[in-house]
């Protein structure tokens, strides 16, 4: 009978240690949060000091939205599975550097909202091309929490734990409203290792 709950025991812990290793990068982070900016912050923003470039710190997990050289927003970030380096080919995790721009954007997105980065650009297309393989494309900065599930308590300010998307950008769903109503389409974004 001892044996059988050991046994037991045991593979309990074995379960749930895989889980952990399996899951675990879902886990929320405990993060101070910023106060969130009521329409009247974003419409003064708008109309005094327009986001005018993004700023991306792969390493830091940071996005700053930026007027000129002024850091008006910073928000935490998760990035692709695998992030460090250049997103060069579809499926490899990682989330691209350098400059693009936001081209579109989907009200309608899985991950509740998202602002499309103009990834693959030319050079990214000619170096995929001569390897014989996909860029990939769809690169995005969007919520955590999926559009079906937005309506959970503390959905809002959901962040994983560690990096999960298959090269996005992502914040939590009350960053993400923000980002969309301070960035306008054709903003630059520099995306840095």
């Amino acid at each position: 009978m001892k044996l059988r709950f050991v046994v037991g025991f045991i593979i309990l812990i074995l379960f749930n240690g895989l889980a952990f290793y399996q899951y675990g990068k879902f886990l929320p982070t405990f993060t101070p949060t910023h106060k969130p900016l009521s329409a009247q912050d974003i419409q003064r923003l708008n109309q005094t000091t327009p986001v005018t470039s993004i700023e991306v710190f792969k390493s830091q997990r940071l996005l700053q939205l930026k007027h000129q050289d002024e850091v008006i927003r910073s928000y935490p970030i998760r990035l692709g599975f695998n992030p460090i380096g250049h997103k060069q080919f579809e499926g490899d995790g990682k989330t691209p550097e350098g400059t693009y721009s936001i081209d579109w954007r989907n009200p309608q997105s899985s991950y509740y909202k998202s602002l499309h980065i103009s990834y693959p650009n030319q050079n990214d297309l000619a170096f995929a091309k001569q390897q014989h393989q996909s860029t990939g494309g769809d690169v995005m900065i969007h919520g955590t929490v999926p559009t079906r599930a937005a309506s959970l308590p503390s959905s809002a300010t959901y962040i994983p734990r560690k990096d999960w998307t298959l090269g996005c950008i992502a914040v939590t769903n009350s960053d993400i409203d923000e980002i969309w109503a301070l960035v306008s389409n054709q903003t630059k974004i520099n995306i840095h290792p």
